[in-house]
């Protein structure tokens, strides 16, 4: 290569650093408002969760079509991805896992239906034979808890008809900027031992029209609440591995345009070396 092809070289390799950089950027500012999403909603959280363990706690009986336990014949996978890459093996990852839940079900010779969120997971899945329902797929890019709660509720429904005998989440939990898991989890039926959360102060009250009923109602929501922080945590995980992929881009940028530099400059001293060379020689002649 010579010195133009390399002064070329270490232009475009900087083009792209600018790139990478500023996509870094956008990334962290992305996972700090998912971050702060999330947060935000937490106390809610909490606070349900807390109630639901206070109840399940003294007994009470829980007669609700959402835990019933079933042979499953008929599971929904939902799978959460990103719509697009550059993420590292955030995509690479929930795609394997996805396709392991769904191996799984075949072979035990359970019907899979697929509810994907996110393109990258819609398109793998399309390859292996599978035609996903639509109906969250939007849902990656941003999360919205009507269109979220929706879904849940449908699913509710038919779990409650007998329709469909389990429904499994797969998605990315964010541990930390540098550390993203995949995690498989049972949507429905819901396990109420899987239920935690601050419990409130033992006091006595007195609830109209009562636990039973009460819980009747808070139990859709956990379960519409839980899918809908699923998918906060998926995005979330989804910035933090692209953040981290651009960041590893950069520096790889950085040391390439050093070597260039060096490679270049190398190459410049030899040819001011070799017209040293030929001067002397002519000089000697």
């Amino acid at each position: 290569m010579n010195l133009k092809e390399i002064k070329q070289r270490i232009q475009s390799v900087k083009s792209t650093q600018k790139i990478t950089s500023a996509m870094k950027l956008v990334s962290a500012a992305k996972l700090r408002r998912a971050q702060n999403t999330i947060e935000n909603m937490l106390p809610y959280k909490q606070k349900l969760d807390g109630i639901l363990t206070s109840f399940l706690q003294n007994s009470v009986s829980l007669d609700t079509p959402f835990t019933a336990v079933r042979e499953a014949k008929k599971v929904v996978v939902i799978a959460v991805s990103s719509n697009s890459s550059l993420c590292g093996g955030f995509n690479a990852n929930i795609i394997r896992e996805a396709r392991a839940v769904v191996d799984n079900c075949t072979a035990a010779g359970v019907a899979v239906e697929l509810l994907p969120v996110g393109k990258k997971i819609s398109d793998a899945m399309r390859k292996i034979g599978f035609e996903p329902n639509v109906s969250l797929l939007e849902q990656a890019a941003a999360v919205s808890y009507d269109v979220v709660a929706s879904a849940a509720t449908a699913l509710m429904e038919r779990f409650a008809s007998g329709e469909i005998d389990r429904v499994d989440l797969v998605y990315t939990h964010f541990r930390s900027a540098a550390k993203q898991v995949p995690v498989v989890e049972t949507l429905l039926p819901i396990k109420v031992d899987t239920i935690t959360g601050e419990t409130p102060a033992a006091h006595e009250y007195i609830l109209e029209p009562g636990k039973e009923a009460l819980l009747q109602q808070l139990l859709p929501r956990t379960i519409k609440l839980r899918l809908f922080t699923a998918l906060l945590d998926s995005a979330a995980a989804e910035h933090a591995a692209r953040m981290m992929a651009m960041q590893i881009a950069t520096d790889n940028a950085d040391d390439l345009i050093q070597e260039l530099v060096r490679e270049y400059n190398k190459g410049r001293q030899q040819a001011i070396t070799n017209e040293l060379l030929d001067i002397v020689s002519g000089s000697a002649n």
